[in-house]
């Protein structure tokens, strides 16, 4: 399987994260912003920022004096122990949960493995309840907003392969079935711009997808919306592309 090169703007903050968490690893017995700034070259705007996101994330910690160190996140999924992956499955869990409380919908985290869509982890709740499977989502990607996020980000062959196996049958009236112009709705998706499904998948929903990939691995972070919330769905959208980089740098350790 060969992937579309497209950086997405979680994409670029994980790896400016990454930058300071070498530099705060670097210095063992804390390290200032000052030098942070000064060893990453990073604005201080931006600094400011992914500074706030990864102590509140738990990756680094500030000391009696303001400096920072590594926090209690990165000594557990930083490891290459045992227990990393339950570890990483949990962080994943508890940021899922986070996020379906701050966007107020249920929300999954989705991979591509083995030629399928697979979601991997969800959070929903009585107010916040997820899509209701009636077709099987392994053969719906054509028609989710997941499913299409995860196919923007493979080649032409990969997604040939793909609906070779999963055809584009018309599952509502907004369906894409034709190939061509479904190919060419993935072909004009903007890597920053979050995947919309307005009732494709399902009369009565609207969802959201942004890619959330590390490596070679094909991933995203989506969530669901019943109809009558759909004025809803861009702010949420919105707030799904922001909150998508603290679970990349999850999946990036």
């Amino acid at each position: 399987m060969a992937l579309r090169p497209e950086p997405t703007a979680p994409f670029h903050s994980v790896q400016h994260a990454l930058r300071i968490l070498e530099v705060v690893a670097k210095h063992a017995s804390g390290v200032s912003d000052t030098t942070i700034a000064r060893e990453t070259r990073l604005p201080a705007h931006q600094l400011t920022d992914l500074l706030r996101m990864l102590r509140r994330e738990g990756y680094v910690e500030q000391i009696t004096d303001g400096a920072y160190v590594g926090g209690s996140s990165l000594s557990l999924l930083g490891s290459a122990g045992p227990g990393r992956g339950h570890a990483v499955r949990d962080k994943l869990q508890q940021s899922l949960f986070a996020l379906r409380d701050s966007v107020g919908a249920a929300v999954y985290l989705s991979r591509y493995t083995d030629g399928e869509v697979r979601i991997t982890q969800y959070a929903d709740g009585p107010r916040t309840p997820k899509v209701h499977e009636w077709v099987d989502f392994r053969s719906a990607a054509h028609a989710m907003a997941l499913g299409k996020c995860l196919l923007t980000q493979l080649d032409h062959d990969s997604r040939r392969d793909h609906l070779s196996r999963h055809k584009t049958v018309r599952l509502t009236s907004r369906t894409t079935t034709s190939e061509k112009a479904l190919f060419h709705k993935l072909d004009s998706q903007p890597a920053t711009v979050p995947v919309l499904d307005l009732q494709e998948y399902a009369v009565g929903t609207v969802c959201a997808a942004v890619p959330i990939s590390a490596g070679r691995s094909v991933g995203c972070l989506a969530l669901s919306l019943p109809l009558a919330q759909a004025h809803r769905l861009r702010q949420a959208a919105d707030a799904l592309n922001r909150e998508a980089a603290p679970m990349l740098l999850s999946l990036s350790l």
